[in-house]
C-alpha cells in the first residue's frame, strides 16, 4: 500500500514503520547516462541518510537504477519500534511470536485509517521529512509544548514529527486554492481537483512559512522537484 518502485526506493532511502532502505541494503546498479556504463554502488557509495541518498543531490537524469539487491536478517525478527505497531491490536502482546504477514496486515490496516486512496484522491504522499533538530532546541520546544512529539536519534538530537507540528499549525483538513491538506493526516497534501505542480508548491511553502514563525523548525519537502 505504499506506491512506487524498487528501482526509486533508494533515491529517497525509503522507510516506514520503523525500517529504512538502508537497513536492508546490499548493493545496486545503475547506468550511468553521461558515461554510458553500468556501474556497481555499495551502501557507502550510495551515501544513505535519512531520507537522502547521493542520487538527490546529483544532476537529474544522470543515474538509471536497474537492479537493487536486499540483504535480509537471518533468522528473521519482527522491528516493532513504531509506536502504531506497538499500539495495533493485531500485534499487541504478540512478543517475538509476531508473523511478517501479521505486521505487513497492521501495516496496511494503520495506513487505510491514516492516508488518502491515492487511487481515489491524488497526494504526493508525505511530502515533509520529519526534522531532526539538536536535544537543546527540542527541550525547549518541549518546556514550551508539553505535547511535542519527539524520537531519540543514535547521536544525541532527535527527530520530531512533522505532522505534529503542522496540526499544531492548524492546516490539518485546510485547503490553499485547488491544494489541501489531508484531514487524517498533516504530512500529506492532496489534490481537490485540478490542482497543477505550481498549487501543491504553494501550499508547501505557506505550511513551512507557518511552522518555521511558530517553533523555529525548517521543514524540508521529501518530494524532488523537477
Amino acid at each position: 500500500m505504499i506506491p512506487g518502485t524498487v528501482g526509486a526506493a533508494p533515491v529517497q532511502n525509503i522507510g516506514a514503520y520503523g525500517v529504512e532502505l538502508d537497513s536492508r541494503f546490499e548493493s545496486l546498479t545503475a547506468w550511468d547516462v553521461t558515461k554510458r556504463e553500468l556501474v556497481h554502488m555499495d551502501r557507502a557509495d550510495c551515501r544513505f541518510a535519512y531520507r537522502d541518498s547521493r542520487f538527490k543531490h546529483e544532476p537529474a537524469g544522470r543515474w538509471l537504477i536497474v537492479a537493487v539487491r536486499f540483504a535480509l536478517p537471518r533468522p528473521w525478527r519482527p522491528v516493532l519500534d513504531y509506536p502504531d505497531l506497538q499500539r495495533h491490536p493485531g500485534l499487541t502482546g504478540s512478543g517475538n511470536g509476531v508473523t511478517a504477514r501479521a505486521i505487513a496486515d497492521a501495516v496496511c490496516d494503520i495506513r487505510r485509517t491514516k492516508l488518502p486512496d491515492p487511487a481515489r484522491i491524488g497526494n504526493a504522499g508525505s511530502f515533509f521529512k520529519n526534522p531532526i533538530v539538536e536535544a537543546s532546541q527540542r527541550d525547549a520546544l518541549a518546556a514550551r509544548c508539553p505535547g511535542l512529539v519527539s524520537y531519540p536519534q543514535p547521536d544525541g538530537r532527535y527527530k520530531l514529527a512533522a505532522g505534529w507540528l503542522i496540526d499544531q499549525c492548524g492546516w490539518k483538513g485546510k485547503s490553499l486554492g485547488p491544494a489541501g491538506v489531508h484531514e487524517r493526516q498533516a504530512l500529506v497534501l492532496v489534490n481537490r481537483g485540478g490542482a497543477q505542480a505550481a498549487d501543491i508548491l504553494a501550499l508547501a511553502r505557506a505550511i513551512q512559512a507557518d511552522v518555521l514563525s511558530r517553533f523555529g523548525v525548517a521543514l524540508e519537502a521529501e518530494p524532488v522537484v523537477v
